[in-house]
């Protein structure tokens, strides 16, 4: 998915600057890059950050970068932020989010004036130049930011950095969240709100869909008014987001918390040991199925951290699969002849989560019951890169699908996956019992929609919930 933050100080914010963006390397696992401006410009920098951590990539630019203003991103895909000398004058700019419509407006943008644009491998276009190249057809930055939302078919949000001050914009309809926060030296905008607390930030307010504010060490004022019709990504509570996190009010701990409660509702009285969480993803859901359950929670698998942090750090699929593997040591007192809910917050391919049951049982565990704390994903995401998935064929529901009607994924209907939406339908229930048995669980259920919308608890119509429902 990927996260952005910046800030504007009276004093110097490349300490700030550093530990911020930091703090939202949950949320990508590819690049990470600061810039800050200087009394002579913008001095930026951008590092790899796949095989090891932010911080260890950046400590140089620690006595390197110094000013008062910066960006700093953690993305899944292109090298960002970008500097650009425009019609505007000089800016930075980060992004976070997907441009579906990427070969039209590009095509537009060469047609109609004198444009050109620097290919990286593949003859791709890094998508935060291009968002760069459409704010510069605007009459201003404020302008150029409105096309942006008007224009791209997906979703973007962004913070421009001029030597005046920051622009921080959040996509058309809110799918993704912009929180500023406040302290004495200053103002910050970050993708996440626990970002800025530990370093002396308090929580000021989120920023509507579409909304722009304009952000120096001394105010922040929206330039740009806030629309309706808010689709904030579900997903950001479910999976996304850090335990700590608030979005919309709602802390994401408590809504995973209460989700696991309404699995419990679900499930009743299970014939079961324990209740365990898939380690980290799983565990406060399953500590929210506990309290209700009234069966005791238990960490069979104990998560080795101290080097491999994330499974997913690496970009090489075998690789990711052995990390995942070795990062994971059993409690065979725990496990040995005892059964299990075992509980995890989605199920995309189901690869790794199988192995983690294959590998519970061949340590001696009697019966695995899984559950999964959203309902199935039929559909990628059209507006984050929120996996690797770059075709619906990778999910495990959609090959079970095409697997139980015989055809070939290109000839699956809509009217056909509508069926396997509604949980009340055959179709629905085989597909789990399918996926069940292709998993080797005992057994298998996922949480229902109107569930993971109550645990959110914000009105429905501003949640986004296409990856499961396939509805805009």
């Amino acid at each position: 998915m990927g996260g952005v933050i910046g800030f504007a100080k009276k004093n110097d914010c490349v300490m700030d600057l550093f530990f911020g963006t930091d703090y939202h390397s949950h949320l990508g696992t590819k690049r990470g890059g600061m810039c800050v401006l200087e009394k002579d410009g913008f001095n930026r920098a951008i590092h790899n950050i796949g095989s090891s951590p932010f911080r260890t990539k950046f400590e140089e630019e620690l006595e390197e970068m110094e000013g008062n203003m910066g960006i700093g991103a953690i993305s899944d895909s292109d090298p960002q932020p970008l500097t650009v000398y425009s019609r505007h004058g000089d800016f930075a700019i980060t992004t976070v989010g997907r441009i579906n419509n990427k070969d039209e407006i590009i095509a537009e943008l060469l047609k109609d004036r004198p444009t050109q644009f620097m290919s990286m491998s593949h003859g791709n276009i890094n998508s935060t130049e291009l968002v760069a190249a459409i704010v510069s057809t605007g009459r201003d930055i404020i302008d150029g930011i409105r096309k942006v939302q008007e224009k791209i078919d997906g979703s973007v949000t962004m913070i421009i950095m001029t030597k005046e001050g920051l622009y921080a914009a959040r996509d058309k309809y809110g799918r993704t969240p912009l929180i500023l926060g406040r302290s004495e030296d200053g103002y910050c905008v970050a993708s996440e709100s626990f970002a800025f607390i530990n370093l002396g930030y308090e929580y000021k307010r989120e920023l509507g869909p579409a909304e722009i504010a304009f952000i120096t060490a001394d105010e922040e004022k929206t330039v740009g008014e806030p629309q309706e019709g808010m689709r904030i990504c579900s997903f950001l509570w479910t999976y996304f987001g850090y335990t700590t996190s608030i979005y919309e009010g709602k802390n994401v701990e408590f809504v995973r918390n209460r989700n696991g409660e309404l699995l419990a509702e679900l499930d009743g009285d299970m014939d079961v040991d324990y209740i365990a969480g898939v380690p980290d993803s799983g565990i406060p859901h399953a500590l929210g199925y506990a309290n209700k359950s009234r069966v005791r929670y238990a960490r069979p698998l104990i998560k080795y951290t101290p080097t491999w942090q994330r499974s997913f750090m690496s970009q090489n699929q075998k690789a990711r699969k052995h990390v995942a593997k070795m990062k994971l040591i059993p409690i065979f007192k725990l496990i040995n002849d005892k059964k299990f809910v075992l509980i995890d917050d989605s199920i995309v391919r189901g690869t790794q989560l199988m192995e983690t049951v294959d590998y519970l049982h061949n340590s001696g565990a009697k019966e695995i019951h899984v559950r999964s704390a959203c309902p199935p994903l039929l559909f990628v995401c059209k507006f984050h890169n929120f996996s690797r998935s770059v075709s619906d064929l990778e999910l495990i529901t959609r090959r079970t699908i095409c697997e139980l009607e015989g055809v070939e994924h290109e000839q699956i209907t809509r009217e056909m996956l509508d069926r396997y939406v509604d949980p009340g339908t055959p179709e629905y229930e085989n597909m789990v019992e399918s996926i069940r048995e292709q998993m080797g669980f005992d057994s298998l259920k996922f949480q229902t929609l109107e569930n993971t919308k109550k645990a959110i608890g914000i009105d429905p119509c501003k949640l986004c919930t296409y990856c499961w429902d396939g509805k805009e």
